[in-house]
């Protein structure tokens, strides 16, 4: 497949006081004549993680863009919230997310692209279709855009109890990789080593992420706060929910997936039984034909 190149996306307005022509890293896969297709990471993860995906799309003639987004992987740590400032109009994560993206569309030149968004990257991506609907061609939620956070914890300390990241202290890469080999045996080994590039290598061989840990607390709650329900009215795109499922499943996230699929205007949900979180990196083919399904 068609190696990515590495650039920097979004207008110099993008950019904060001292931080000039600050703009996301992002994959690019260029060529191509058909409908331009942009990828968006979740939380704490990586551009890299839509690479495969990405290059069947960009092998069926579609211009692919795969954004890590602030505070992730090759893009800078800018803020992405005002709370600091109690002069500042209160911003969200989110929020900055979908309108980074919308800037970055507009200086693509795509006038209606496929954005497809992992667990946050989903509800990101929900966001900016309901900011933009006339903007959005068609939106891919994998395994995530349509969960409710708030509905299974009450406050922010509860939900960092059970879902804050791990701690990597005195990890090393090479050991990290191997037990990542080991705990996903049907994933390439390309996705594999695109897991570590959610984390930065120290001197010293240990591993540490890039999103810094306050950083992940903050993005939390602000998917504590994201309604996605309160959007499905102001989306007009065609819509896929894809969902890994599995005898464990809740019954929260079928009831949520399919007020989902009631409350959207042109909704479906494809399920892929036993399958993991990262669907994208899992089963990149089936997630890059259901993608190339929207255009």
């Amino acid at each position: 497949m068609q190696s990515p190149e590495l650039v920097t996306v979004g207008p110099k307005e993008l950019g904060f006081q001292g931080l000039d022509n600050w703009g996301l890293g992002a994959r690019s896969w260029p060529a191509g004549s058909g409908r331009p297709v942009l990828l968006v990471h979740g939380l704490a993860a990586n551009a890299r993680l839509w690479d495969e995906v990405a290059g069947h799309l960009s092998a069926a003639g579609h211009p692919v863009l795969a954004v890590d987004l602030r505070g992730h992987g090759s893009s800078a740590a800018v803020p992405d919230t005002d709370t600091d400032d109690p002069d500042a109009p209160a911003k969200d994560p989110t929020h900055t997310a979908a309108s980074d993206l919308a800037a970055v569309c507009d200086e693509q030149g795509w006038a209606a692209p496929v954005v497809a968004g992992h667990a946050w990257g989903g509800n990101v991506a929900l966001q900016l279709a309901a900011d933009r609907p006339a903007l959005v061609h068609g939106l891919a939620l994998v395994d995530g855009g349509w969960l409710h956070l708030g509905d299974q914890w009450p406050n922010l300390d509860d939900a960092w109890g059970v879902l804050a990241p791990p701690q990597f202290d005195g990890i090393t890469a090479e050991l990290l990789w191997s037990s990542l080999r080991a705990g996903h045996p049907g994933w390439s080994d390309d996705a594999v080593s695109a897991v570590l590039g959610n984390l930065q290598e120290r001197d010293d061989g240990t591993v540490t992420p890039w999103l810094e840990r306050d950083r992940h607390r903050g993005i939390l709650g602000s998917m504590l706060r994201h309604k996605p329900r309160a959007l499905y009215a102001l989306v007009r795109c065609p819509v896929l929910l894809l969902a890994a499922v599995g005898p464990s499943t809740p019954p929260r996230k079928r009831e949520q997936l399919a007020k989902a699929v009631a409350a959207l205007r042109n909704a479906e949900v494809v399920e892929f039984p036993g399958g993991d979180h990262d669907l994208h990196a899992q089963q990149p083919e089936r997630v890059a034909e259901l993608i190339a399904g929207l255009t």
